[in-house]
């Protein structure tokens, strides 16, 4: 699963939001563009994700040169390392959901 399709997803799934041409629909007439919202390259869009995915515990810390993230979403745990902090927690969330992700 590319990038952009693992953000299709997680904002159907986690954000509750529909998708449109070059658009998430966020309910209540509001919208943003696809581009705005970037959880693998923005912390704070990931810091959200995590928020909304409403996991029953979570940690994550440093390690060497990179973060790591572990993420328990009902009876599912995912977890990820990497250097880039957002990537880390959006991996970690979406393998919670069971989700295929090129990593």
């Amino acid at each position: 699963m590319s990038n952009d399709q693992l953000t299709v997803v997680l904002a159907e799934r986690v954000m509750g939001w529909t998708v449109g041409p070059e658009r998430f629909m966020m309910g209540n007439r509001r919208w943003q563009p696809r581009w705005r919202w970037r959880p693998a390259e923005n912390l704070d869009d990931a810091f959200k994700l995590l928020e909304m995915a409403a996991p029953q515990d979570y940690s994550m810390g440093e390690a060497g040169q990179g973060f790591w993230v572990r993420v328990r979403i009902g009876k599912t745990t995912g977890e990820a390392r990497d250097r880039s902090k957002p990537w880390a927690i959006t991996l970690a969330v979406a393998r919670a959901l069971r989700l295929e992700v090129d990593s």
